[in-house]
Order: C-alpha cells, then structure tokens, then sequence
C-alpha cells in the first residue's frame, strides 16, 4: 500500500514538473477540452499533446474519453488532492519555522530599543 502510493506520487509530481502540462491542467479546472483545444495554445502537433496527456493519465491526474474521432479530457483531482497533504506537512513545518523567526526578530528589536533608551527602563 505504501509503495503503491510512493508510486503514484513519484508519477503525480513528474507530471507537474512540466509547465506545459501544468498548464493544461489549469485549462481542465475551467471545463473539459479535447486535444486540439489543448494542444493549440503551445503550437505543437497533436502527437506532442498526446504524450504530455499520457503522463497526466499514468499520474491519474485526467480522464480521457473517446467520442467519435473526438478525444475528450477531464481533470480527475484526486491525485492532486494527495499531493496537497503531502505539501501540507511542509508549508506547516515552514510556517512553524517562520513564526519562530519572527519572534526572535521581534524580542532582538525589543531588547535593541530598551539598551537604546534606557530612561525607558528606570521609568526616568
């Protein structure tokens, strides 16, 4: 189960090492679209979109259905979902180390102004 799961998320995040297909499946979040549609902001062929469109199905991040001679693609956000928990742990632990940081800072520029003004300090 875990291996499985590395698994999917080595092949999500390979899919979203590329801007293309990055932004591909921004132009699926709006609805679905076909190939061509998909194709046609890059100025490739066809075949070039095909191959960035199978990484996205392998990750399991679109679904693409056959209508006619019309090959239709949808997003599936569930593998992104996983991906978001993943990531999730990491913008925790920076927001921790962050906050963290900004405490020190804060408690540095209070002990700065108090050595500054120390009439401040007596009450003087």
């Amino acid at each position: 189960m875990v291996e499985q799961k590395t698994l999917q998320m080595n092949s999500v995040f390979h899919a979203l090492s590329d801007g293309t297909r990055r932004q591909m499946l921004r132009e699926l979040t709006r609805r679905e679209r076909t190939v061509s549609q998909l194709a046609e902001p890059f100025s490739m062929s066809l075949a070039a979109a095909s191959k960035h469109i199978r990484v996205l199905e392998g990750a399991g991040m679109i679904r693409r259905e056959v209508r006619g001679r019309t090959h239709l693609c949808r997003l599936e956000p569930e593998p992104l979902a996983t991906a978001y928990e993943w990531l999730g742990f990491y913008e925790r632990f920076w927001n921790d180390r962050l906050d963290a940081l900004e405490r020190l800072l804060r408690e540095e520029d209070a002990h700065k102004s108090m050595t500054k003004d120390p009439d401040r300090n007596t009450g003087g």
